[in-house]
């Protein structure tokens, strides 16, 4: 049995979905074993005066599907948040920083049940199948304070 095989998280992942460009992402199923492990905090109030101050960094920030979820909320920040925690998450777990790809070359879905996916275009595609990524495991939390976002690449 691999090593993989015994983590607690083989059993429970979901089948992978394909991204654009081809390659699957999502809570696929553990093949090689974890790739690169990404964590990020955002400070919640401060995120919002970011996007209050500047309107455009949402345009700039978010896919329009990201948008068009947050636009149904009462108070789309803390969930604006953790999506954009998810972004820096994935630019941690591929070993790169700012600038290495766009951040709405990183989009968060929301699965009909409710659980949370990632989507990879551009660049950000591009540098998770050069280190042969095929898929994701993503965990998002977030209060009215704080909002976090796990996310580990997947061989």
């Amino acid at each position: 049995m691999s090593r993989a095989a015994s983590w607690p998280w083989t059993k429970a992942a979901s089948p992978a979905v394909p991204q654009s460009g081809g390659a699957p992402v999502g809570g696929g199923p553990v093949g090689g074993g974890p790739v690169g492990l990404g964590l990020d905090l955002v400070d919640v109030a401060r995120f919002g005066a970011v996007l209050a101050r500047r309107p455009s960094a949402s345009q700039r920030l978010f896919t329009e599907g990201e948008r068009a979820y947050a636009a149904t909320l009462a108070n789309p920040v803390p969930s604006l948040a953790a999506r954009f925690a998810a972004k820096e998450a994935v630019m941690k777990a591929l070993g790169v920083g700012l600038g290495a790809f766009a951040f709405a070359d990183v989009e968060v879905e929301r699965r009909p049940s409710g659980e949370p996916a990632l989507v990879l275009t551009g660049r950000a595609a591009r540098l998770a199948a050069a280190q042969d990524v095929k898929s994701w495991l993503i965990s998002l939390t977030h209060t009215d304070s704080a909002a976090a976002a796990v996310v580990i690449a997947l061989a």
